[in-house]
């Protein structure tokens, strides 16, 4: 049975694969008794460092947060999942955790303004660091990001866990052998409804420092829309749908098609049936990356259906010998003609991935977990783990994690201008537009200095 056809008829995919690249990795993992911190302790944050506890016997020694009841509940939790069950220390201030230079590891996973900072400055302490996605709020933060971890020489890993989802390994493959033939058409897009909602400004709770919460983003009324969890429906503090779930396909195509940048950027839309909501954000947006000979496109609408209510979320190749279908749940695969269509498929009534379910039995308990996402998030920190110790570039690597993050803030520039914009790779800077340039970089509110990628 050659490789393609264990594939196929497994119904593992790469997760079987997986499972024997990470077994002569046991002893090494089991060895690795790093020390962690983690910078926002919120949802995502938890959801991330208890896949990485599960994984390698790491002791978690920092939590920070600004909101102390995320804090408090944050130390609780891994004091009860850690093997030592020792409460780790709390900070409110990332500044005062990584002053202390005793963590091997730093996760980071806040809302998106205040990735670029803690990132720099964990890196500058001597960590490495698994920083979630979007990496930056602009192109500059990304710059600067990608300078500092290679000036300090840190691995840093982000988290785009579609390059470590077990079944999209296998539609890899795919795309990889030649099964789609030459591609022409890549279509990104998600598919959600959003209500309106207009809850009042009012006072921030007392258990959370909303000073350092806005930090350089620009100060706005405190609501409870925007802590804890909505504040993505506000651009002042990321880049909108596109910047937080078009990252996500869009890196996923670069990977498996090995793609670079896109000579031209353009984008249309607007937020067009929710203008009686406090979210700013669009609700209805077309993006396209002009690769040349590929066309690669992006597209969310927060009203209607979803043209394929089984691909709310995903990815459409297009070749010359058949379609591939790709999302977090899944991927079909349409030969044209006579071959023979493949399919791999879990949901969240059965989620039973082939690779881990049954090894993490808190995985069906844990509060907010996206089980399906789990097995993902646990293969993105072994390859973390891995080249911590090799010293290597991780899969999704911070200079993969700045090229697809700024794709979707130029994205949103060509919005803004209404205009396409054509991207010099080597100069770091949009062609013959001063003021698409001068857009690059967001005013930072003070006392907080913008970083740049010469003073890292």
């Amino acid at each position: 049975m050659n490789r393609r056809q264990f594939l196929q008829t497994s119904g593992l995919g790469f997760a079987a694969i997986s499972l024997t690249k990470y077994s002569s990795l046991a002893a090494e993992l089991a060895d690795q008794k790093k020390r962690v911190g983690l910078i926002g302790s919120g949802w995502y944050g938890k959801v991330d460092l208890l896949r990485l506890i599960q994984i390698a016997p790491v002791e978690v020694v920092s939590l920070c947060d600004v909101d102390k009841k995320t804090l408090a509940e944050a130390a609780d939790i891994v004091a009860g999942r850690q093997l030592s069950k020792k409460k780790p220390r709390t900070y409110g201030d990332y500044r005062e955790m990584l002053k202390e230079k005793d963590l091997d590891i730093v996760l980071i996973a806040t809302p998106d303004h205040w990735h670029a900072l803690p990132m720099i400055a964990a890196v500058q302490s001597g960590a490495d660091v698994y920083v979630q996605k979007p990496i930056g709020v602009d192109v500059v933060e990304c710059q600067a990001m990608v300078a500092a971890a290679r000036k300090h020489q840190r691995v840093v890993q982000v988290g785009t866990q579609r390059r470590s989802t077990p079944h999209l390994f296998e539609a890899h493959e795919l795309i990889k052998e030649g099964r789609l033939g030459r591609i022409g058409l890549v279509e990104t897009y998600y598919y959600g409804r959003r209500g309106i909602s207009n809850p009042p400004d009012e006072a921030p709770p007392e258990n959370l420092d909303y000073e350092m919460w806005t930090g350089p983003a620009p100060m706005r009324p405190f609501n409870r829309m925007t802590h804890p969890g909505s504040w993505r429906n506000f651009m002042e503090y990321g880049n909108g749908s596109i910047g937080d779930m078009g990252i996500h396909m869009i890196d996923m195509v670069r990977w498996m098609m090995d793609l670079g940048w896109p000579k031209r950027i353009s984008s249309t839309g607007g937020n067009y049936f929710h203008k009686e909501g406090k979210p700013n954000i669009p609700d209805m947006q077309t993006a396209t990356f002009d690769y040349g000979d590929l066309q690669v496109s992006w597209q969310h609408r927060h009203f209607g259906e979803a043209p394929d209510p089984k691909y709310r979320w995903g990815a459409t190749f297009y070749g010359e010998k058949g379609t591939l279908k790709a999302g977090v749940m899944g991927f079909d695969f349409t030969p044209l003609g006579s071959g023979t269509p493949l399919q791999r498929q879990w949901n969240d009534a059965n989620a039973k991935y082939p690779v881990d379910s049954d090894k993490y039995p808190e995985d069906k308990t844990e509060k907010r977990i996206e089980y399906h996402v789990a097995p993902a998030i646990r293969e993105h920190m072994k390859d973390l783990l891995q080249c911590a110790a090799s010293r290597g570039r991780p899969r999704a690597d911070i200079a993969e994690g700045s090229a697809s993050t700024t794709m979707c803030v130029l994205a949103n520039l060509s919005l803004q201008l209404q205009r396409s914009l054509a991207w010099d790779e080597a100069k770091g800077r949009v062609i013959g537009d001063e003021e698409a340039n001068k857009l690059l970089a967001r005013p930072y509110r003070a006392p907080w200095v913008h970083p740049s990628p010469e003073k890292v």
